[in-house]
Protein backbone atom coordinates (compact mmCIF):
# COMPACT_ATOMS: atom_id res chain seq x y z
CA UNK A 1 0.00 0.00 0.00
CA UNK A 2 1.81 3.44 -0.94
CA UNK A 3 1.43 6.35 1.39
CA UNK A 4 2.39 8.80 -1.36
CA UNK A 5 -1.42 9.70 -1.37
CA UNK A 6 -0.71 11.17 2.07
CA UNK A 7 1.15 14.09 0.59
CA UNK A 8 -1.92 15.56 -0.23
CA UNK A 9 -4.24 14.15 2.05
CA UNK A 10 -7.36 16.29 1.86
CA UNK A 11 -7.83 15.99 -1.93
CA UNK A 12 -7.18 11.78 -1.41
CA UNK A 13 -10.12 11.82 0.66
CA UNK A 14 -12.05 14.14 -1.14
CA UNK A 15 -11.76 11.45 -4.82
CA UNK A 16 -12.09 8.56 -2.85
CA UNK A 17 -13.53 7.59 0.42
CA UNK A 18 -15.10 11.31 1.39
CA UNK A 19 -16.11 12.12 -2.27
CA UNK A 20 -19.75 11.85 -1.42
CA UNK A 21 -18.63 14.96 1.61
CA UNK A 22 -17.87 17.31 -0.70
CA UNK A 23 -17.94 19.08 -4.22
CA UNK A 24 -16.07 21.13 -6.63
CA UNK A 25 -14.77 20.22 -10.43
CA UNK A 26 -12.15 17.55 -11.37
CA UNK A 27 -9.25 19.74 -10.21
CA UNK A 28 -10.34 21.37 -6.51
CA UNK A 29 -12.69 20.25 -4.45
CA UNK A 30 -14.02 21.12 -0.98
CA UNK A 31 -16.13 19.57 2.53
CA UNK A 32 -19.34 20.96 2.51
CA UNK A 33 -19.31 23.18 4.80
CA UNK A 34 -20.89 21.85 8.01
CA UNK A 35 -19.18 18.66 7.73
CA UNK A 36 -15.39 20.55 7.24
CA UNK A 37 -13.94 23.83 6.53
CA UNK A 38 -11.29 21.76 4.37
CA UNK A 39 -10.32 21.86 0.67
CA UNK A 40 -7.86 20.45 -1.80
CA UNK A 41 -6.55 20.50 -5.08
CA UNK A 42 -4.85 18.12 -7.57
CA UNK A 43 -1.99 20.63 -7.46
CA UNK A 44 -1.20 23.86 -6.02
CA UNK A 45 -1.32 26.11 -8.88
CA UNK A 46 -2.64 29.73 -9.75
CA UNK A 47 -5.48 28.32 -11.63
CA UNK A 48 -6.60 26.43 -9.13
CA UNK A 49 -6.18 28.72 -6.37
CA UNK A 50 -8.30 30.81 -8.39
CA UNK A 51 -11.07 28.30 -8.94
CA UNK A 52 -11.45 27.73 -5.73
CA UNK A 53 -11.59 31.39 -4.70
CA UNK A 54 -15.07 31.01 -7.60
CA UNK A 55 -16.28 28.58 -5.95
CA UNK A 56 -16.34 29.55 -2.43
CA UNK A 57 -18.73 32.49 -0.91
CA UNK A 58 -17.64 35.25 0.33
CA UNK A 59 -15.81 35.52 3.91
CA UNK A 60 -15.54 31.94 3.72
CA UNK A 61 -12.48 30.24 5.65
CA UNK A 62 -11.24 27.43 4.28
CA UNK A 63 -8.29 25.05 5.27
CA UNK A 64 -5.76 23.68 3.42
CA UNK A 65 -2.95 20.75 3.77
CA UNK A 66 0.46 20.71 2.65
CA UNK A 67 3.79 19.56 2.88
CA UNK A 68 5.20 22.89 0.78
CA UNK A 69 6.43 25.62 3.43
CA UNK A 70 5.46 29.81 1.71
CA UNK A 71 2.38 28.57 -0.11
CA UNK A 72 1.19 31.62 -1.95
CA UNK A 73 -3.22 30.70 -1.96
CA UNK A 74 -3.51 34.40 -3.89
CA UNK A 75 -6.12 35.83 -3.94
CA UNK A 76 -7.07 34.29 -0.53
CA UNK A 77 -6.26 35.99 2.36
CA UNK A 78 -4.13 34.03 4.44
CA UNK A 79 -5.23 33.81 8.16
CA UNK A 80 -2.64 31.73 9.77
CA UNK A 81 -0.28 29.32 8.55
CA UNK A 82 0.71 26.72 11.00
CA UNK A 83 3.93 24.12 10.71
CA UNK A 84 3.30 20.73 12.10
CA UNK A 85 3.30 17.26 11.36
CA UNK A 86 1.84 13.95 9.80
CA UNK A 87 2.33 11.46 11.92
CA UNK A 88 1.88 7.15 11.18
CA UNK A 89 0.87 4.54 13.17
CA UNK A 90 3.30 2.28 12.52
CA UNK A 91 3.76 0.21 15.85
CA UNK A 92 2.23 -3.17 16.89
CA UNK A 93 -1.91 -3.29 17.60
CA UNK A 94 -2.49 -1.74 20.78
CA UNK A 95 -3.39 -4.25 23.59
CA UNK A 96 -7.62 -3.37 24.82
CA UNK A 97 -7.57 -1.46 27.64
CA UNK A 98 -9.16 -3.15 30.76
CA UNK A 99 -12.34 -1.52 31.64
CA UNK A 100 -12.80 0.78 28.97
CA UNK A 101 -15.61 2.99 29.07
CA UNK A 102 -16.20 4.40 26.03
CA UNK A 103 -19.30 4.54 24.15
CA UNK A 104 -20.05 5.32 20.48
CA UNK A 105 -21.08 8.86 19.71
CA UNK A 106 -23.87 9.28 17.82
CA UNK A 107 -25.83 12.25 16.47
CA UNK A 108 -27.74 12.90 19.80
CA UNK A 109 -24.43 13.79 21.30
CA UNK A 110 -23.70 15.94 18.79
CA UNK A 111 -24.37 19.32 20.82
CA UNK A 112 -22.19 18.38 23.73
CA UNK A 113 -19.81 17.39 21.43
CA UNK A 114 -19.80 21.09 19.79
CA UNK A 115 -19.40 22.10 23.47
CA UNK A 116 -16.95 19.72 24.46
CA UNK A 117 -14.31 21.00 21.33
CA UNK A 118 -15.42 24.49 21.25
CA UNK A 119 -13.68 23.86 25.10
CA UNK A 120 -10.58 21.90 24.07
CA UNK A 121 -10.40 23.13 20.63
CA UNK A 122 -8.65 20.15 19.03
CA UNK A 123 -9.19 21.31 15.78
CA UNK A 124 -12.31 21.97 13.10
CA UNK A 125 -15.49 20.38 14.35
CA UNK A 126 -18.78 21.09 12.53
CA UNK A 127 -22.39 19.89 13.31
CA UNK A 128 -21.85 17.30 10.95
CA UNK A 129 -18.26 16.40 11.52
CA UNK A 130 -19.93 12.91 13.01
CA UNK A 131 -20.69 11.75 9.44
CA UNK A 132 -16.75 10.93 8.86
CA UNK A 133 -17.53 8.12 11.86
CA UNK A 134 -15.82 6.19 14.03
CA UNK A 135 -16.31 8.38 17.49
CA UNK A 136 -16.34 7.44 20.47
CA UNK A 137 -16.60 9.14 24.00
CA UNK A 138 -16.01 8.88 27.90
CA UNK A 139 -18.90 10.03 30.21
CA UNK A 140 -18.25 10.98 33.87
CA UNK A 141 -21.73 11.65 36.08
CA UNK A 142 -23.79 11.74 31.94
CA UNK A 143 -21.23 14.18 30.90
CA UNK A 144 -18.71 13.52 27.65
CA UNK A 145 -15.71 14.56 28.84
CA UNK A 146 -13.29 13.10 26.25
CA UNK A 147 -13.87 11.69 22.73
CA UNK A 148 -11.99 10.96 19.53
CA UNK A 149 -12.74 9.72 16.08
CA UNK A 150 -12.44 9.34 12.36
CA UNK A 151 -11.82 12.31 9.54
CA UNK A 152 -10.14 12.30 6.10
CA UNK A 153 -10.26 8.57 4.65
CA UNK A 154 -8.39 7.75 1.23
CA UNK A 155 -7.73 4.05 0.12
CA UNK A 156 -6.58 2.25 3.15
CA UNK A 157 -5.94 5.44 5.25
CA UNK A 158 -7.43 6.55 8.03
CA UNK A 159 -7.05 9.82 9.89
CA UNK A 160 -7.50 10.40 13.54
CA UNK A 161 -9.40 13.47 14.65
CA UNK A 162 -10.59 15.73 17.06
CA UNK A 163 -9.15 13.93 20.10
CA UNK A 164 -9.79 15.86 23.18
CA UNK A 165 -10.67 16.31 27.06
CA UNK A 166 -12.32 18.57 29.00
CA UNK A 167 -9.69 20.49 30.57
CA UNK A 168 -11.27 19.39 33.82
CA UNK A 169 -10.29 15.55 33.53
CA UNK A 170 -6.90 16.19 32.39
CA UNK A 171 -4.26 13.78 33.41
CA UNK A 172 -6.64 10.51 33.61
CA UNK A 173 -5.95 8.80 30.20
CA UNK A 174 -8.54 9.54 28.54
CA UNK A 175 -6.67 10.55 25.73
CA UNK A 176 -4.69 7.47 25.37
CA UNK A 177 -7.77 5.62 25.86
CA UNK A 178 -9.43 7.17 22.79
CA UNK A 179 -6.79 6.53 21.05
CA UNK A 180 -5.91 3.02 21.69
CA UNK A 181 -9.49 2.34 21.07
CA UNK A 182 -9.82 4.28 17.41
CA UNK A 183 -6.38 3.04 16.93
CA UNK A 184 -7.60 -0.83 17.26
CA UNK A 185 -10.74 0.20 14.96
CA UNK A 186 -9.06 1.41 12.22
CA UNK A 187 -6.30 -1.19 12.13
CA UNK A 188 -8.90 -3.99 12.30
CA UNK A 189 -10.42 -2.54 9.22
CA UNK A 190 -7.40 -3.24 7.47
CA UNK A 191 -6.51 0.43 7.68
CA UNK A 192 -3.41 2.62 8.57
CA UNK A 193 -4.16 5.19 11.14
CA UNK A 194 -2.42 8.02 10.95
CA UNK A 195 -3.15 12.04 12.37
CA UNK A 196 -2.30 15.92 12.42
CA UNK A 197 -0.86 17.18 14.62
CA UNK A 198 0.66 21.15 15.25
CA UNK A 199 4.36 21.05 15.58
CA UNK A 200 4.29 23.57 19.03
CA UNK A 201 2.11 20.78 20.23
CA UNK A 202 5.07 19.19 22.20
CA UNK A 203 2.71 17.08 24.70
CA UNK A 204 0.60 15.38 22.03
CA UNK A 205 3.50 14.94 19.63
CA UNK A 206 5.43 13.11 22.61
CA UNK A 207 1.85 11.22 23.56
CA UNK A 208 1.56 10.12 19.71
CA UNK A 209 5.30 8.71 19.91
CA UNK A 210 4.71 6.80 22.75
CA UNK A 211 1.42 5.41 21.81
CA UNK A 212 3.26 4.10 18.42
CA UNK A 213 2.61 6.77 15.85
CA UNK A 214 5.90 8.28 13.90
CA UNK A 215 6.51 11.40 12.16
CA UNK A 216 6.07 11.12 8.44
CA UNK A 217 6.38 14.38 6.99
CA UNK A 218 6.31 17.74 7.88
CA UNK A 219 2.70 19.46 7.21
CA UNK A 220 1.72 22.55 6.80
CA UNK A 221 -1.64 23.55 8.04
CA UNK A 222 -2.91 26.94 5.98
CA UNK A 223 -6.20 28.54 7.16
CA UNK A 224 -7.41 31.04 4.42
CA UNK A 225 -10.34 33.47 4.08
CA UNK A 226 -11.85 34.78 0.87
CA UNK A 227 -12.44 38.89 1.61
CA UNK A 228 -14.72 40.61 -0.25
CA UNK A 229 -13.12 42.59 -3.25
CA UNK A 230 -14.29 45.95 -1.80
CA UNK A 231 -12.08 44.87 1.54
CA UNK A 232 -9.51 43.51 -0.30
CA UNK A 233 -8.43 46.30 -2.60
CA UNK A 234 -10.44 49.13 -1.01
CA UNK A 235 -10.54 52.97 -2.96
Amino acid sequence: MSDTILDNPIWSALISDNAAFGSGTDQVRFFHFDIAPFAGMESYTPENFQTLFDLVEDERVVVLFSPTPDLDPLPFDIMDAIPGYQMVFEAELPEALMGSDLLPLTDEEVPAMLDLTQLAKPGPFAERTIKFGGYRGAFEEGRLVAMGGHRLKANGFTEISAVCTHPDHNGKGYARRVLNTVVREITSEGNVAYLHVRADNTRAVELYERMGFSIRTNMNFYVLKKSRAELRDPV
